[in-house]
């Protein structure tokens, strides 16, 4: 076991959370977070404020795991970004059309502080974005050296002693790794050259490690998961994880897809097809963004139903994902799965999935989990990928890349929870509980 207790350090001072992209998931964090503070709502859907963690003690083997683990209080956390419409974030959040305005006007003052910085943005990599709040530049060095710069004065100004960085913003278009990402001095090179693949998720990833702040990509962009980048995370010792939020429909198929493989059911095809009227919904009705998406979303069935694992089950398996921008649905995606599984002897069933869901409103307690748990584990000294952290992600980076990630919402959570109790010096457990600690789990729920 790592002794982290002896080099774990407190959450002393106020925490930073950065985001690129002060949409409808950021706006819903942040007003929500106002909204706990003021104790007139609760921070459902967010493990670090309400979830319990099972301990191999005689007492209390059942706490909060906020109370378990020194995490940053969210009272003092201070929020900061860049987006690419100049909106506070309370104009933003009234756009968005995700919360009541009732809600928002009771943390309306605290909203309206928070007012984007200009973004670091090249519409060619979302072009169904037209803002016009953006920096402008010479080169693409510079323009990571002016967000260097906000980092740095975002800080001082807002007395942080610890900063963290959570992508938040728009798909970007599909591209994959090049000589220009696969070391660090090519990857400056191309900065001081304006290599057109160079995305604007990679500047902020960039100034984000040097600075030493950690970096969560939450969109299936190329971002962290390049050598250039990963190289730098390691020079200056900093945590990256990645990389798109767990939602919606990818969170259904991982909660129904590992049950169906344990029962070792067959699957011949699952369809999924989705509406979503928002600001990633417009962006996504670009085919070449719609492919950065498509490639997350397939790679979760992909992994959990590999046909090399049990071809008989699984070897002629047809996954097929789409997703349509429809304006009306708002922030409000719809999610449609048809499950084509097939039993003993081969008889062949159904399953239907029809989830109504609310995008940002499941995506705004992850971003808080990751910036908390990120923030952990730069505290505690550990760099590079944080595997632990795939709980949260469609697509999760793994520290060794010829290794196939693991896609089980529940094995994930295991791993969360060991990785929290390996922090802290506590015994790792399967997390499989005897009925006595089930019984003492609802009692303190």
């Amino acid at each position: 076991m790592k002794d982290f207790n002896g080099r774990l350090a407190p959450a002393d001072g106020k925490l930073g959370i950065l985001i690129p992209g002060l949409g409808a998931v950021a706006t819903t964090l942040i007003a929500g977070v106002m909204a706990v503070r003021k104790d007139i709502a609760q921070p459902v859907g967010a493990l670090t404020q309400m979830g319990n963690i099972r301990l191999n003690r005689a007492t209390d083997n059942y706490p909060k795991i906020k109370d378990f683990v020194p995490l940053a209080d969210i009272n003092e956390v201070e929020f900061g970004g860049w987006d690419v419409y100049e909106a506070n974030v309370f104009e933003a959040a009234l756009h968005a059309k995700v919360l009541e305005p009732m809600l928002l006007h009771a943390v309306k003052e605290e909203l309206q502080a928070i007012r984007p910085m200009k973004a670091a943005f090249d519409r060619s990599y979302a072009k169904n974005l037209d803002g016009t709040h953006v920096k402008d530049f010479t080169t693409k060095l510079d323009l990571a050296e002016q967000v260097r710069a906000d980092i740095r004065n975002f800080k001082a100004e807002r007395g942080c002693s610890r900063l963290v960085m959570v992508w938040c913003g728009s798909t970007e278009i599909y591209h994959e790794p090049s000589e220009t990402h696969r070391t660090l001095a090519a990857f400056e090179e191309g900065l001081r050259q304006n290599a057109a693949n160079i995305a604007p998720s990679m500047i902020y990833a960039y100034a984000a490690l040097k600075e030493g702040v950690p970096y969560v990509n939450g969109a299936p962009n190329l971002t962290v998961d390049v050598p250039a980048l990963l190289e730098l995370a390691a020079l200056n010792g900093v945590p990256v994880a990645g990389k798109d939020f767990k939602t919606g429909q990818t969170l259904m198929k991982t909660i129904v897809a590992p049950g169906l493989q344990t029962r070792a059911l067959g699957v011949k095809g699952w369809f999924s097809t989705n509406i979503l009227g928002n600001r990633d919904g417009l962006v996504l009705d670009d085919p070449d963004n719609f492919k950065t998406k498509e490639v997350s979303k397939l790679s979760v069935l992909d992994d959990i139903f590999h046909p090399e694992t049990n071809p008989a089950l699984y070897g002629d398996m047809h996954h097929k994902v789409r997703i349509n921008y429809y304006p009306p649905a708002g922030d409000n995606k719809e999610s449609w799965d048809n499950i084509d599984i097939f039993g003993w002897l081969g008889y062949p069933m159904q399953i239907k999935i029809n989830f109504l869901c609310r995008d940002s409103i499941l995506a705004a307690p992850l971003v808080l989990d990751l910036a908390l748990f990120i923030d952990l584990a730069q505290r505690a000294g550990m760099s590079g990928v944080q595997e632990w952290l795939s709980f949260y992600l469609k697509s999760p980076q793994t520290e060794d890349v010829s290794q196939r990630p693991e896609h089980d919402i529940f094995k994930q959570l295991v791993t969360l929870h060991n990785t929290l109790r390996e922090v802290m010096g506590e015994p790792q457990l399967a997390d499989i509980a005897e009925p006595a600690d089930l019984t003492e789990a609802s009692d303190s729920l």
